[in-house]
């Protein structure tokens, strides 16, 4: 029988996870535990001289107005990894940098190739890490903060029947409302809690420490390297 493998990321990824989990061997359960929700924003926020646009997550792209993206699409976009980049590319930017893969790496990428003096726009979402906004603090760059979606708590999840054996946390929000979900919940009493960074880890709360597991990478594909390592499928 495959291993059941519970997902809690928003969508769309959390069904793009869920496919790579079934191919992979794994039964995927697929439970968003926090969604994204787009915020209005005012153009006449956006500065008049923009020097580049910079991106941490594909969410500040996906849920960024069309009239946003068409004011900024003509700037260089520095966007934190892959998949940041090809959503600023689908979504209009030519331009477009790919950076490390982690927040601090992308603020050293722009320091290092952006003239100092530039206007830097700054897509986010409203809950976020200040690892981007405080390793460029220093560089002399001038920022402007656009935050384009939020993060949300789902507050009707219910998990599913039958035991599980692992996990995927993807954010604090996520581990937080999981962690209420597991008091005195059977069917978790040997899963094993996958997680993408030390502060997903350190959200989790009611879950004996040698069932959690730190990604050596913010990254999917690090995360299901360890979930491998950590619960291989099936034979």
């Amino acid at each position: 029988m495959a291993r059941r493998v519970l997902v809690t990321r928003p969508e769309p990824g959390a069904s793009a996870t869920a496919s790579r989990l079934r191919d992979a061997g794994f039964e995927s359960v697929v439970l968003p535990l926090s969604q994204t929700q787009a915020l209005r924003v005012d153009l006449s926020v956006v500065p008049e001289s923009v020097g580049a646009v910079a991106v941490t997550s594909a969410n500040a792209i996906r849920h960024a107005s069309l009239e946003l993206i068409a004011k900024l699409a003509g700037k260089r976009c520095f966007a934190v990894g892959r998949k940041t980049a090809i959503a600023a590319r689908n979504a209009g930017f030519s331009d477009v940098v790919e950076g490390p893969g982690e927040a601090v790496g992308l603020a050293q990428l722009v320091s290092a190739e952006l003239p100092e003096n530039a206007m830097l726009v700054y897509l986010t979402g409203r809950v976020r890490l200040p690892d981007f906004e405080r390793s460029l603090a220093s560089s002399g760059h001038r920022l402007s903060v656009i935050e384009t979606y939020d993060t949300v708590f789902v507050t009707d999840a219910t998990l599913p029947d039958g035991p599980l054996d692992a996990v995927l946390l993807y954010s604090a929000k996520a581990a937080q409302a999981f962690s209420q979900l597991t008091d005195g919940n059977p069917f978790l009493a040997d899963a094993c809690c996958i997680c993408l960074s030390e502060r997903v880890a350190g959200s989790l709360q009611h879950i004996e420490h040698e069932r959690v597991f730190v990604s050596a990478e913010p990254t999917e594909d690090a995360l299901m390297a360890l979930l491998t390592e950590v619960c291989p499928p099936a034979p």
